[in-house]
């Protein structure tokens, strides 16, 4: 057996916490484990935040974190993995973006972090200590690459855009409801 390559165990270090990190967001949303508040929770608190249905889109959400970062970690169908968590957090800085960037005003930057970090593996591959290089790469193919990649894009441009709408539909319907309250406590 050679040396350990340097570059597969930084790999496997990112993927290692990364994936852990996810796997452990999507499991409060989907089994409410560490404090989450599992699907019916999330999908109370994803109709809150626009996203609907809040059912579906908790479990999407909590499959694309949970599944895409247990899959990263195992370096397993990288690329879908990748591919699936960087979605999901594309999701959640659509709903952190009004707060900025920075984490500590309530801001996008940790989301989008571990989006990038996802897209990055799922791009760069899992490194030799994975389970996709002991499957001889059947999941982490180019053509999965494109695919998977793809799919994530389309499907959220559809739910983030639909969410951004019921966002801007509802602010409306409170600005005028608002307007229209000074008016009725005139009359009376």
């Amino acid at each position: 057996m050679g040396c350990l390559n340097r570059k597969d165990l930084g790999l496997l270090a990112i993927r290692l916490g990364t994936g852990g990190v996810l796997a452990a967001h999507g499991a409060q949303k989907l089994f409410g484990w560490f404090g989450g508040g599992g699907i019916d929770g999330t999908a109370q608190a994803m109709e809150a935040m626009g996203f609907s249905p809040g059912r579906q889109s908790a479990v999407a959400a909590g499959l694309g974190e949970a599944g895409g970062g247990a899959l990263l970690a195992l370096g397993a169908a990288t690329p879908a993995a990748g591919a699936a968590a960087a979605g999901a957090m594309a999701g959640a800085v659509a709903v952190h973006r009004p707060a900025g960037f920075f984490a500590m005003q309530g801001g996008y930057e940790y989301p989008a972090y571990l989006g990038f970090v996802a897209a990055g593996l799922g791009l760069a591959g899992p490194g030799r200590y994975s389970l996709d290089h002991l499957t001889r790469h059947r999941l982490d193919s180019p053509v999965t690459l494109v695919l998977a990649f793809a799919a994530s894009a389309v499907a959220t441009g559809v739910v983030v855009s639909r969410r951004e709408r019921a966002v801007a539909e509802s602010a409306a319907a409170s600005e005028e409801a608002s307007e229209a309250e000074p008016e009725t406590a005139s009359e009376e």
